[in-house]
């Protein structure tokens, strides 16, 4: 007995078996996410090519919606374990065939989305383009249903595809390789109807409300920023400065500033943000990091002072206006 004992408490000392446990069990996890989508991609092509077929045999037999009933009721009867024959979700599968004629899998990336994903895109999104936009978000971050949701009632689609309000000279700053990534960066507006703040607010109460709500802010901003602080303490020749939020963008490689400001725009925002991207890159920039970002959130924006004010700036910074869905006022 005790020869047992010391065998398996030397394997729990072995750094060769605990790499072989963890290789097993690495495997096993990725094993099950394939079978996972495996059958994700089948019971979506299932149900693509039932509704294909509801679709032919109504056209063709002229069954009207009684023959739904009739055939949902007898595939429950047949199947009572399984859900998923109710005569909304045949009415959906026909809905699916109809909006996506020329599905195949592997051909479109919406066999990856789970069906409750496919569903919330049939019943909110009409147009194509912005369908597809949806549908590579979700597979690139990831969404939840309920994200998807929150996203598409934000208006994401068009805040983030409005070019023509973008307004930076991130173009003009950075290189090629940055600069297109920096701009897709910026929405028009951003929407921070998360916030929970009554009547008016100062920038301030804002801003502990963006960092009370973290996760929110950083779904909001999109993938890749890793939140470092707010009110960020810059000791520069005995003088002491604060950023309102500072970021880390991780496939960028840099640091981003966020400065809010509770008015309209005015030129002089532009040098206060100058002043912190340079400090920033000073005492914060290690090798490897490209240049700091600035980006200014203000209340309101006028495109064209805004393009004047960027006019003999070297450091790159980009402009957006808040959005609070009337939840509270800015003065």
């Amino acid at each position: 007995m005790n020869q047992i004992k010391n065998s398996v408490a030397s394997l729990h000392l072995d750094e060769n078996y605990h790499a072989f446990l963890s290789g097993v069990k690495d495997r096993l996890k990725s094993a099950q996410i394939r079978a996972a989508l495996s059958a994700n991609s089948e019971l979506v092509k299932f149900y693509w090519d039932l509704g294909s077929e509801l679709i032919e045999k109504q056209k063709t037999f002229k069954w009207g919606d009684h023959f739904l009933e009739q055939f949902s009721k007898d595939m429950r009867q047949a199947v009572p374990g399984m859900q998923g024959f109710s005569v909304t979700t045949l009415k959906r599968m026909r809905l699916f065939a109809k909006k996506f004629p020329e599905f195949k899998i592997g051909a479109q990336p919406v066999h990856q989305l789970p069906w409750g994903h496919i569903v919330v895109l049939l019943h909110r999104i009409s147009d194509k383009d912005e369908c597809s936009w949806y549908i590579q978000q979700i597979l690139k971050n990831g969404w939840s249903r309920s994200v998807l949701e929150m996203q598409i009632e934000s208006g994401l689609y068009e805040r983030q595809s409005e070019v023509s309000q973008k307004i930076s000279n991130f173009q003009q700053c950075l290189p090629a390789n940055q600069s297109g990534l920096a701009h897709d960066l910026l929405k028009d507006p951003y929407n921070f109807d998360f916030l929970t703040i009554l009547g008016e607010a100062h920038e301030r109460a804002v801003e502990e409300g963006l960092v009370t709500h973290i996760r929110d802010f950083l779904l909001e901003l999109g993938q890749g920023f890793a939140f470092v602080g707010s009110q960020v303490p810059l000791v520069f020749d005995d003088q002491e400065f604060f950023i309102d939020l500072l970021f880390y963008h991780l496939h960028l490689k840099c640091y981003v500033v966020i400065e809010l400001k509770a008015t309209k725009f005015k030129p002089e925002h532009t040098g206060q943000l100058g002043f912190y991207l340079a400090v920033v890159d000073d005492l914060l920039r290690k090798e490897g990091d490209n240049k700091t970002i600035g980006i200014l959130l203000c209340k309101t924006k006028s495109k064209i002072i805004a393009e004047y004010a960027l006019r003999g700036m070297n450091v790159p910074i980009g402009f957006q206006s808040m959005l609070y869905l009337k939840r509270f006022l800015i003065r």
